[in-house]
């Protein structure tokens, strides 16, 4: 019962996070053209004239990866990770942090740190070309899944969904703003919650790629 119940929450928590992740990233996509174009050139012509996209195919698109690197670092589904429990007495920035006390991670405030990111507020995914920042948890400047024993288990399994919807949504539409709004109407505000997503419902035109 107990493996039954875990699983059934890796797959909700997964689907839910990665329905997020993806709303955020067509979000700025849509405030930036230039990426959105960008990226939608690198997977047409890496597919060709495939109808769909496979899981294997996003192996091959790089940009792609940065844009939702990019999305988790402006916007982690959960901007505190679970609280851990210190277990024993540790000094850091002159402060002693005792045993038993619960500390809570804001990848939220890490993410757009300005002594880590340079221009920590602008969507740039370039800023993760030649860089060996991932989010499997080993570099704290980037922790969307959090790290260590207790990260989270639906890593895999939301980054492949993110990764696999983004690419055939982008792949097979393309997407318009609605009749007399412009990128500056778009309405990034956040709603409060163990998770972030928007406030308010993106909208967006698609429109069928012709060669899809």
């Amino acid at each position: 019962m107990f493996f039954v119940v875990l699983s059934q929450d890796v797959v909700l928590g997964g689907i839910d996070t990665s329905a997020i992740t993806m709303t955020w990233a067509m979000a700025e996509l849509a405030r930036n053209p230039r990426v959105m174009k960008k990226v939608q050139s690198e997977i047409r012509s890496q597919m060709g004239n495939k109808s769909k996209i496979s899981l294997d195919d996003t192996d091959q698109l790089s940009y792609l990866k940065m844009v939702i690197k990019e999305t988790w670092r402006l916007h982690p589904p959960a901007p505190l990770l679970v609280p851990k429990e210190v277990i024993s007495e540790f000094e850091i920035n002159g402060y002693t942090i005792q045993p038993k006390t619960l500390l809570h991670v804001n990848v939220w405030a890490i993410g757009r740190d300005p002594d880590t990111w340079k221009d920590p507020d602008m969507f740039l995914p370039e800023r993760f070309i030649d860089s060996n920042i991932d989010t499997k948890g080993q570099h704290f400047e980037l922790l969307p899944f959090g790290g260590g024993r207790r990260i989270c288990p639906a890593i895999y399994m939301g980054t492949t969904m993110v990764e696999f919807g983004l690419a055939n949504m982008l792949y097979n539409f393309d997407w318009n703003l609605p009749e007399g709004m412009v990128v500056e109407d778009i309405d990034m505000e956040e709603a409060p919650g163990l998770t972030v997503r928007k406030k308010n419902d993106l909208l967006l035109v698609p429109v069928k790629y012709l060669n899809s």
